[in-house]
């Protein structure tokens, strides 16, 4: 009986140069995918979480060493800031001219001292309700003050416990974020401002959930909103204003909060 002989089909693989090269390229995409992924992985954590973390640290120090400088010099005069700076910040609003006190003379002491950096800490902020504590230094330019994790003080402004406006900004978010959440604040929470020579104490009195970010009214020796007139005050007084970006993660509008000055302790 003759054998049957049965073939065996030969497949002929075509264009197999070709294929190789398309999935070398898509490998390699993927592999540019990834690491595009990783990066940007690697920013998002930079920005929320390592600047909050040196921000704070900084801030940190920097309220202790303001503390013991203020401790070795007790009974003598403490240095506050001409309003001769200048600066600019995204958690900032429009400046104003001649929008409060001004000068080299300490409210606490009435002695004349020397005008510090514009960037130079010189007072710390205390808010309960938030477990805030704080440096504020003078001016609120971004590499200089804000981004340090201060709270920058506007220039030409009223000084702590003045008549007129102590106007403040700070982040909301990254860098420290010390304003991320003034938006809790309600009327009657109390604002602490410490200097060499006495602590201010200020309550929380009126809030602008929005508005624009170049709304200079809200920082005036009188604060009112140039862009919602019903918001702010129509007399004179000694108030703060706390300014910071909103919504979150952008700088489009401005978040603002009001105090007025109840009491004065000196050191």
């Amino acid at each position: 009986m003759r054998a049957v002989r049965e073939r065996i089909p030969v497949v002929v693989q075509r264009n197999s140069r070709g294929r190789r090269v398309a999935a070398r390229g898509l490998w390699t995409g993927a592999e540019l995918v990834v690491t595009l992924g990783v990066v940007l992985l690697l920013l998002v954590v930079h920005q929320l979480w390592w600047t909050n973390r040196q921000a704070r640290a900084g801030a940190e120090h920097q309220v202790r060493a303001l503390q013991r400088e203020w401790g070795e010099e007790r009974g003598g005069a403490g240095a506050v800031p001409d309003d001769d700076s200048d600066g600019d910040a995204g958690d900032g609003v429009g400046k104003t001219g001649g929008a409060g006190g001004s000068g080299g003379r300490s409210a606490g002491s009435g002695t004349a001292h020397s005008a510090p950096r514009w960037d130079q800490a010189y007072a710390v902020i205390r808010i309960p309700r938030l477990g805030l504590v704080a440096p504020v230094a003078q001016g609120i330019s971004k590499s200089g003050v804000l981004d340090k994790g201060y709270v920058g003080h506007y220039p030409r402004t009223a000084q702590p416990g003045r008549a007129g406006n102590f106007a403040l900004a700070g982040h909301r978010n990254t860098h420290g974020e010390p304003f991320r959440y003034i938006n809790r604040l309600r009327r009657g929470d109390r604002i602490d401002v410490e200097t060499r020579d006495a602590v201010y104490t200020y309550t929380v009195d009126r809030t602008l959930a929005r508005t624009s970010a170049r709304d200079s009214g809200v920082i005036a020796a009188v604060p009112r909103s140039n862009v919602k007139p019903y918001a702010g005050y129509a007399e004179a007084g000694s108030y703060v204003t706390l300014t910071t970006c909103t919504p979150e993660f952008t700088s489009r509008y401005r978040l603002v909060v009001w105090g007025k000055l109840m009491d004065v302790r000196s050191r």
